[in-house]
Parts: C-alpha cells; structure tokens; sequence
C-alpha cells in the first residue's frame, strides 16, 4: 500500500515537472530567468509559510541542522537558477533532457557519499546518458555558440540538483518535507534577489498571462510538486527515485510539442533514446 501511494504521487509529480517546462518556456518570454526564478520562489515560500503554523515541533531549532538546511537552500537556489537561464535558448524538452541528466550524476556521487553499490550495468548506463548528452549537442539546429553556453548551464543546474539529492538524503533526511522546502526556497529567494539586482534588476510583468505563468509554476512546481518530491526522497532510495524521474523528459516533450510547437529533430531523439536508456539501466540493476 505504502509502495502504491508513493508511485501515485510520483506520477503527480511526473505530470506537474513534465508541463512546467513549457510553462516556464513560455514565462521566460516575459522576464529573465533569474528575475522568473525569484518570483517563483517567493511566491512559493509565501504560499507554504502558513503550514509551519502547524510543524512547529517538527521545525529544527539546533544551530548544525539549521546551517545544513542554509547551505541546501544557496545549492538549490543555484541549480534552479543556472537551469533556467539555459532554458532561454534552448527548446523546453532538449531543456528537460539535459537536466533529467541528475540520476546519473546521483549515482556518480552515491557510490562514494551513500555507499550505493557500483555495478558494471550502472556504469555503462553512465556512459550512455553522457553519450546521449553528445548526441543532442550535436542535434541542435542553432548556432554552436549560443547552444554550448545554454547546455552548460543546464547540465550545471542538473549536477547541483544532484548534489542536492545526495545532500538531503545523507545529512537531512530526518527534517520534514515541508519544513525542508519552505527552507530552502525561502534562502533561494534571497540568495535570487541579490544576484537578479546586480545581473537583470528587478522586474515583475502586471500582465495576465504571466501572472497565471507564475502562479502554476510557484504552487504547483515549487509548493506541491516539490515537496512531494523531498518526501518521496526520504522514503525511497536516491537512485530510484532520481532515475525514476527520466519519464519527466518524455512528458516535457509531449507538452513542448502540444503547447509550444517544437518539432524534434532526428539526432535529438537518438539523444533522447541515449540519455534514456542509460538512465533506465542505472535504475534497473
């Protein structure tokens, strides 16, 4: 029963991730990445205050526990911003794959942190995402330039994802979701202030659509989605969660196809395939 709930929550989780990318494509539009990534983590921090109300005796109050839960906050503030800021130049679901590239880096910083064993059937599936990841660098129709800058910074946000995973699972997985995620974007949030104020300055579209933009990608990608996702984190290991999550790409895809109109070039899907089925493997064995 246990096991079931939590794929029904991961599946939800799978939905929320798999269109927020073109959601957040779309919100780009309006605003830069670092700007977009402080209006959701703001509003998201407002949104799940009040529940601590309620976790008041789950809310750590020891000096170690708290810096531990400061320093994820600046790790994840990073990630989410770097990810971002490639997003602006590349196609959602390319965007999507480049980040879904986090398993691979978890089981590379597993193995040594968690003590998760390395079997050969893992390594291999390492050496097929990255290959994926050649593949779809090699795939994308836009200048070298532009495309190099922008997978950077996404593999970079999907390295510091990574690093986030391990770090909760090893050194906080006793601290509520909640707590954890309010945490965490509420530092972000700050930590994105400063950097939007000397970068882009500050900025915020009274426009409709982008106020809807940000309310779906706060609430439901950062309050609901997230926190399940720190949740689901604390009951299963890293590596299965984390690999699980390569069906958030495929999903990515679809919406970036039904709401953006992406086409899909065919070195980018034997990409896709790549980075897949090396993911796939990591979970499997």
């Amino acid at each position: 029963m246990k096991r079931l709930r939590n794929w029904l929550l991961f599946l939800l989780v799978v939905l929320i991730w798999g269109s927020n990318w073109a959601v957040m494509k779309i919100g780009l539009n309006y605003v830069g990445p670092l700007n977009f990534v402080l209006h959701r983590y703001t509003l998201s921090a407002v949104a799940l205050s009040p529940i601590l109300i309620f976790l008041r005796k789950k809310t750590p109050r020891d000096k170690q526990t708290l810096e531990k839960l400061l320093l994820l906050g600046i790790i994840y503030g990073f990630s989410i911003a770097s990810t971002n800021m490639g997003l602006v130049h590349e196609k959602s679901g390319i965007s999507a794959v480049l980040t879904y590239t986090q398993p691979l880096f978890v089981f590379c910083l597993a193995v040594p942190i968690l003590k998760e064993e390395a079997r050969i059937i893992r390594l291999l599936g390492v050496f097929l995402g990255f290959a994926g990841v050649v593949a779809l660098s090699i795939g994308k129709p836009s200048s070298f330039e532009n495309f190099s800058y922008s997978s950077l910074f996404l593999i970079v946000g999907a390295f510091l994802w990574a690093v986030t995973i391990v770090y909760y699972k090893k050194l906080l997985n006793h601290v509520d979701p909640v707590v954890t995620n309010i945490v965490q974007l509420a530092v972000g949030a700050v930590l994105l202030a400063q950097l939007a104020s000397v970068s882009e300055g500050f900025s915020f579209p009274a426009i409709q659509t982008y106020m809807l933009i940000i309310l779906y990608a706060s609430i439901f990608g950062s309050s609901i989605a997230l926190t399940l996702w720190m949740f689901l984190l604390r009951e299963e290991e890293a590596t299965v969660i984390s690999s699980s999550s390569l069906i958030i790409p495929m999903v990515a895809f679809f919406f970036g196809w039904l709401l953006l109109g992406e086409n899909v070039e065919l070195m980018s899907l034997l990409g896709v395939g790549l980075t897949l089925t090396g993911v796939y493997l990591v979970n499997k064995s």
